[in-house]
């Protein structure tokens, strides 16, 4: 069992279908670390739960407790007011709607002060200080998983807008294109998130077509398609989940060399779910997707998959307990 060393920070990444929580020393090193499901029932009170017994864990491989960390850094989905730890319109959580004080909540549980900050902000944040962003100084976030989520550092500085800023999944990338699960239509994340996706081939196999996705799901006991689950079903060669794959590849191309375009950055660093399972082939094709579209193309980014693998979205949280 690790010792904790002073400084001791908690960082959980609230994912769509994971829970990651780690504990790291004041260098960032884990000292522990614990993974939990998503809920996919219930609702915030049900999510707080199991993020209170996910950092717990975490605690307990590190060998202390959590009202003995300087703090606790959550990565959050949804509409995040760091200023109140308040989270509203999660919609990949289930049931979270309205508005839900998360940071009070867990504070209140945990006995240590608990900071919020949007999921892939501060992912994208740890990867501009630890990971694949280091060399830049201006990076676009891309975190593809069960939706499709941005984060930006411009000149050295985490850019948040009015609290709102980096949802490039919803940015339209078709004009009254398909419905997203937000309820607006066009939406990249309409076409490439995982919940979407999920969405699009049940539709599909009800009308009688056939895939392997939803029996590869059975078979590893799962309710959802994971990102595992796609790439199984990639390496099947399952015709509908290669078309449902290239769709999304094609739509993030265009998504995101329109946020190029308007800002210029240096680097783009795809990680979620299957930004990271994918990996180095599938973030050549996104480059290349890129491409048509961009409107400096003789001066790309650079892009990257993310350095830090699936630890980023915690990491990142851990960050936020550092301030």
């Amino acid at each position: 069992m690790a010792a904790t060393s002073d400084g001791a920070r908690g960082g959980i990444d609230l994912g769509g279908t994971k829970i990651e929580a780690l504990v790291v020393d004041a260098v960032n090193q884990v000292l522990g670390s614990a993974r939990r499901p998503t809920p996919v029932e219930g609702g915030p009170e049900d999510v707080a739960a199991q993020l209170v017994e996910a950092i717990t864990d975490a605690c307990s491989s590190a060998g202390t407790e959590p009202a003995k960390l300087r703090g606790v850094g959550v990565g959050s989905p949804g509409a995040v007011n760091p200023e109140t730890g308040i989270v509203s319109r999660a919609g990949n959580l289930p049931g979270w709607s309205g508005s839900f004080p998360l940071a009070e909540r867990l504070a209140d549980q945990l006995g240590t002060r608990v900071l919020i900050g949007n999921d892939v902000q501060v992912a994208t944040e740890a990867e501009f200080h630890l990971g694949a962003g280091r060399p830049y100084q201006s990076v676009l976030g891309v975190f593809w998983g069960t939706g499709v989520g941005g984060g930006l550092i411009l000149e050295g500085r985490p850019w948040l807008g009015r609290a709102g800023a980096g949802e490039i999944g919803h940015t339209v990338v078709k004009i009254n294109g398909a419905r997203c699960t937000c309820g607006r239509r066009g939406c990249l994340e309409a076409y490439a998130g995982r919940g979407a996706m999920e969405l699009r081939a049940r539709r599909r196999v009800a009308k009688g077509e056939h895939t392997s996705l939803f029996k590869l799901m059975e078979e590893r006991g799962r309710s959802r398609l994971t990102s595992a689950i796609w790439a199984h079903a990639l390496e099947h060669r399952d015709s509908m989940a290669i078309e449902l794959i290239d769709r999304a590849v094609e739509a993030l191309g265009a998504g995101i060399a329109s946020a190029v375009n308007l800002l210029d950055i240096e680097a783009v660093i795809i990680g979620g779910g299957l930004g990271v399972r994918f990996g180095e082939p599938y973030v050549a094709r996104i480059a290349e997707a890129m491409q048509p579209h961009l409107f400096h193309d003789e001066r790309p980014p650079n892009v990257h998959v993310a350095g830090l693998g699936d630890l980023g979205g915690a990491l990142g949280a851990a960050l936020l307990a550092s301030r």
